[in-house]
């Protein structure tokens, strides 16, 4: 399969009034923040201790190991990050140091390519048999990931080196010679493999990681045979009854039809399926692709474009269920989400996967950072009342304001390397197109029929509908920009040179425009208006209720702009929805208003829970902004499913 290629982040400049005050956060306060929790330097967060584990593996320090299992990927999603950026700005400083923590971690590899802490420090014995809970492959997988992006952002391969000592074990440890039937626990080595394949040109890298996939889901199912071997070690209390679908391995991948499991497992696990179906030209493991990707979105996602409702196991329920309360919707897992839709567009040509992509970025990958950098989200619920997020009840992991750090820190790196990486999702490119798939302010440069062409967007998207894409090239060489019609923009006009056209976008939701690439101006309009949306019946906790929407930004009430108990508003679909940009809010941002009504709580007897009395009403202006930013103010209620007035 003819894939498109995503352009290198040294050759992307983004500068956008949206974006910006994210993008400037990661290498100002993101990156020496973690970094400094990374050391145990700031009082008041919770211990992570993962760099002095390296320290200790490496012999440097005495010491016990300290934290999860899984605590050396904080760091590799760490260095990822950081490549990321340094990519797109160059800093020697920060290259210096990431230089300095690969040497750590080259002097806590054991001598046959091993690496991981927790085993080398605390169970040295005991490597690689618990695949269901030990996260060794996770943490490796991710390790490949932070060595590839290194490589290509400095030119250094010291990590890939590391990498591929151990990535080369554990094709002997799981070669069809000596562990022919185990795979992860917890799915992402396959998508380090594979990437690792890709600058090395190795194929036993991408033979290793097609193994993993096809053996998910035989029978008889190796976790349950592993767990019953004498030596087992439990180390998860909630794995005692292990359900096999919380892995993706109650079927093999190419029979699975609906989303399962935890979240987070699932998302790797698809992105790794269409990498390999692409590497294989397989068509029946593309299939499989689309039938998950169709009922997780179609049928398991929220508004907000999160997935994983249920709080116990962070995993996927049934058709749906979609509670807006106690749900959980990881970060991680919309992350996993869009980079499961960019690989899933990368191969299809189809825009309807970043329909999906932008909505997750703006919405859930957003919601998961303060403003200010330092402090983050793991749960994205859709209606938050802090009284009732008491610990030991179904809404304990729901937490009312960011927390500065977490034991189990997988989602702020995470974020980190996906907002240092926002580059990578704009465009993709083939050797005579370009597609336009985010409206994101920025200029790159790319290669057309072998001439260099450059391409700047200017927009104040999602608050203004006008695109502006101007492309320049030395000489004139013709290509084809293919630019991304939104499924939510129903009108738009398009002007080249000033001229307007009758161009309209293919049903693969892409406008394309064939022109001579010398000197070109396209303008595009769309009419980006706030827009009342409704749930299908079948989401029951949604029935009667609404959302309002502009572009991809999903907006919510807040306590701090309306009055407390926001379920006792209702909005009334057919007084108009009014906008206003406000300067000062929020460092800037669309405010919406409409009318509506709310039940009054005065002359309830308080000493009644229950009564026969029929609820009074009282007019309303209903105050809404978007999603991504509720808590950054005051601590307080939120809701985003609003109570329809009929």
């Amino acid at each position: 399969m003819n894939k498109l290629a995503i352009i290198s982040l040294n050759r992307i400049e983004i500068r956008d009034s949206f974006w910006d005050r994210y993008i400037g956060l990661v290498r100002e306060i993101i990156i020496p923040y973690q970094w400094d929790i990374l050391n145990d330097k700031l009082e008041d967060v919770e211990t992570s201790h993962c760099i002095q584990n390296f320290k200790i593996a490496a012999k440097r320090e005495d010491g016990e190991f300290y934290g999860a299992v899984f605590q050396d990927s904080d760091l590799a999603k760490w260095i990822e990050a950081v490549a990321f950026s340094l990519a797109a700005s160059p800093d020697p400083e920060l290259e210096n140091r990431v230089d300095e923590v690969i040497d750590l971690i080259a002097d806590a590899q054991d001598k046959d390519g091993y690496l991981n802490t927790y085993y080398t420090i605390k169970e040295p014995g005991k490597r690689f048999q618990n695949l269901m809970e030990g996260h060794e492959l996770y943490c490796a997988g991710h390790f490949m990931e932070a060595a590839v992006a290194y490589y290509r952002a400095t030119g250094k391969d010291k990590l890939v080196h590391i990498m591929k000592n151990f990535a080369d074990l554990i094709c002997e440890e799981f070669g069809v010679d000596k562990n022919s039937r185990g795979y992860p626990g917890h799915q992402e080595v396959e998508i380090g493999l594979y990437k690792l394949f890709e600058v090395t040109g190795e194929v036993r890298y991408l033979e290793q990681a097609k193994m993993f996939l096809d053996r998910r889901g035989d029978r008889p199912n190796y976790f349950l045979e592993e767990r019953e071997r004498p030596d087992f070690k439990q180390i998860f209390d909630e794995f005692k009854n292990y359900d096999i679908a919380y892995s993706q391995s109650h079927l093999p991948v190419r029979e699975q039809k609906t989303a399962e499991g935890h979240a987070v497992r699932a998302g790797y696990m698809y992105c790794a399926m269409a990498d390999i179906a692409a590497a294989y030209d397989d068509m029946e493991l593309l299939e499989a692709c689309e039938k998950l990707w169709d009922n997780m979105v179609y049928k398991r996602m929220y508004i907000t474009g999160s997935v994983g409702s249920s709080g116990i196991l962070e995993r996927f329920t049934t058709d749906y269920d979609l509670p807006n309360n106690s749900n959980y919707s990881e970060t991680c897992a919309s992350i996993a989400l869009a980079l499961f839709g960019r690989r899933m567009a990368q191969i299809t040509r189809d825009a309807k996967f970043y329909d999906i992509v932008e909505k997750a970025l703006y919405n859930t990958v957003l919601a998961g950072i303060a403003m200010d950098g330092r402090s983050f989200f793991y749960v994205n619920p859709l209606e938050v009342w802090p009284e009732n997020c008491i610990p030991r009840t179904s809404k304990e992991h729901v937490k009312p304001v960011r927390q500065s750090w977490y034991g189990v820190a997988c989602c702020p790196p995470n974020i980190a390397r996906t907002l240092a990486s926002l580059g990578e999702y704009i465009y993709l490119a083939d050797q005579d197109a370009i597609w336009v798939n985010l409206f994101i302010s920025s200029s790159v440069r790319t290669v057309f029929k072998g001439k260099e062409v450059e391409l700047e967007m200017s927009t104040r998207f999602p608050y203004d509908g006008q695109v502006t894409v101007s492309v320049n090239s030395q000489t004139a060489v013709r290509g084809t920009i293919y630019i991304r019609i939104p499924e939510y923009v129903k009108e738009y006009t398009v002007h080249m040179n000033g001229v307007a056209m009758e161009a309209k976008a293919g049903e693969d939701g892409y406008l394309a425009l064939e022109t001579e690439l010398k000197s070109t101006i396209i303008t595009l309009f769309f009419g980006l208006k706030p827009r009342i949306v409704r749930a299908n019946p079948l989401v029951k906790e949604d029935v009667g209720k609404v959302a309002v929407m502009k572009g991809p930004l999903v907006y919510c009430m807040e306590e701090v702009d309306n009055e407390p108990n926001l379920p006792a508003y209702f909005l009334d679909p057919g007084a108009g929805l009014s906008e206003y940009y406000e300067e000062s809010l929020l460092g800037g941002t669309s405010v919406i208003r409409c009318c509506g009504k709310k039940i009054k709580s005065d002359g309830w007897d308080k000493e009644a829970l229950y009564t026969e009395m029929k609820p009074e009403f009282e007019d309303k202006e209903l105050t809404l902004i978007p999603y991504p930013y509720w808590g950054n103010r005051k601590t307080g209620e939120m809701l985003v499913w609003i109570k329809e007035l009929f």
